[in-house]
């Protein structure tokens, strides 16, 4: 039982929990703006080797940093490069055809992709520098039976950071009125637009709550695997488009939901249910989530939220 919960159920839902963060900005971004951002996962990897050159760099200086302590420096940059990613290439299409805007999205992902390759390289990047204690681990025994559950630091530090975006983003969308806004122009841009609010605020407003989860993603992702690669945020997209969906598309809790199904789905899927054997090989575990993916859009293409369907 507790190799089940140490080794599958555990990394399960800090599978999740990057997942949910990513599906959050692909759920706002399709509620607000109407389409599909295949860029999101391209902007999470930026985030993650932004987050590794500004630990780099203080490094120099003889300091070690956590990448907790470098995240809202790359959130600050990421939103920058949403910005104006909005700026140059979605703005102008804002009132075309979605298919448009949204295969300029894929230019953008084969844009940001390529110049990351640039700057930093098509190796891998070893992610360890400044990992305070990373491999150490906390254990919780479970009185006179002698069974324990061991967690990774780092595992304790996905699971704070992401509770904390969770509660904040709540606080964002229940109590301030650029939430409200940004719930409006979800609804209705047209009828937000007559009733005074200004839309292009609101959309400036979800590049900036994107980009933060997409930078906490990412970072989240590299804690995680302690590996950069240029190819890490295309292979996040599919599970993350999964989990939006299954939560409800346009319904930021839905997606947060929607991750941790996804996430616990993938993981127990490699666990022997059945003799000793995984009862999927961990090779495709994508696979689990392309399946949840096609299901839902099959029997309840809204979601389990009731978001919007595609």
């Amino acid at each position: 039982m507790w190799e089940f919960v140490n080794f599958y159920f555990i990394p399960g839902l800090v599978l999740g929990c990057i997942y949910a963060l990513g599906a959050i900005g692909i759920t706002l971004t399709f509620g607000i703006l109407r389409f599909a951002n295949f860029a999101h996962g391209e902007i999470m990897m930026t985030g993650a080797y932004t987050a590794w050159t500004i630990m780099a760099l203080i490094s120099l200086a003889g300091v070690t940093l956590h990448p907790l302590f470098a995240l809202p420096f790359a959130c600050i940059l990421v939103i920058g490069l949403f910005l104006l990613c909005d700026r140059w290439f979605y703005k102008p299409f804002r009132k075309a055809d979605t298919i448009k805007i949204v295969i300029a999205s894929f230019g953008v992902m084969l844009i940001i992709r390529s110049a990351v390759q640039v700057v930093w390289g098509p190796n891998q990047i070893t992610f360890v520098p400044g990992i305070a204690r990373a491999n150490e681990t906390l254990k919780a025994w479970t009185g006179n039976l002698g069974l324990e559950i061991i967690m990774p630091n780092k595992h304790l530090w996905i699971f704070a950071g992401t509770i904390v975006i969770v509660v904040a983003l709540g606080y964002l969308l229940n109590r301030t009125r650029i939430g409200k806004a940004m719930r409006a122009v979800s609804d209705s841009p047209d009828l937000a637009q007559v009733t005074g609010i200004d839309v292009d605020k609101v959309i400036r407003a979800t590049w900036i709550v994107g980009g933060v989860c997409a930078t906490a993603a990412g970072v989240f992702l590299v804690m995680d695997t302690q590996m950069l690669e240029t190819t890490m945020g295309f292979r996040m997209l599919l599970p993350m488009f999964a989990a939006a969906i299954l939560g409800g598309i346009g319904k930021p809790y839905g997606a947060v939901f929607g991750g941790l199904v996804i996430g616990l789905a993938e993981e127990l899927s490699a666990y022997p249910w059945i003799g000793t054997a995984p009862l999927l090989s961990p090779g495709y575990k994508t696979g689990v989530a392309f399946a949840i993916m096609v299901v839902m859009l099959i029997v309840r293409p809204q979601g389990l939220f009731k978001g919007r369907s595609f």
